[in-house]
């Protein structure tokens, strides 16, 4: 068996594109599917070290206590998907539960960083305002993470020309499914 658990971003729910497609996908290749909430979190954290640290504890202990139930021994592979904060609390999540992950990281913030992260893919754009594309780059290679690098795109993977989005967007669950597939070989 295999599972799937989202991990959102603050304000990028399971519902928008990376997210809504990754899920997709992954259900499709027959992974359970399991969403993590966080409950009400605080607003405008970027720029606030203090919001931020509360934001990922909330988001951490909801996690943490939305998947105390799960039975981790019954799955022969534990895929996390997460976006922005969640790459944070994905990774401290397995940390805290004892478990091996494969990941899919979607524009993993700072703050990531400070976790023992596991083996997955992430993805970025130059435009991102959240981490320095060098500063990741430079952990991506560190701990042997593939890094795919969007020019101009923002945290959401974006640019302002919605049908570059749109290939964007396909490029991303191109690589997503190709990830997801290689625990099948």
């Amino acid at each position: 068996m295999k599972l799937a658990v989202l991990f959102p971003g603050v304000g990028y729910h399971v519902d928008k594109p990376l997210l809504y497609y990754a899920k997709d996908l992954a259900a499709s290749l027959g992974y359970e599917i399991m969403e993590v909430k966080y409950g009400e979190l605080p607003s405008r954290i970027k720029g606030s070290p203090e919001k931020m640290q509360r934001a990922f504890n909330i988001s951490l202990e909801n996690a943490l206590s939305s998947l105390k139930e799960v039975e981790w021994k019954k799955y022969g592979e534990i895929l996390f998907i997460s976006k922005s904060i969640g790459t944070a609390v994905a990774a401290e999540t397995a940390n805290q539960l004892g478990i091996k992950t494969r990941n899919i990281y979607y524009t993993p913030v700072a703050e990531t960083f400070q976790f023992s992260v596991q083996p997955g893919i992430a993805f970025h754009g130059t435009a991102d305002s959240w981490v320095e594309t060098g500063v990741l780059q430079e952990f991506c290679v560190t701990h042997g993470i593939p890094l795919f690098v969007t020019e101009r795109a923002n945290h959401s993977m974006e640019t302002e020309d919605t049908l570059k989005n749109i290939r964007i967007l396909s490029d991303i669950m191109e690589q997503t499914a190709n990830y997801m597939r290689e625990s099948q070989e």
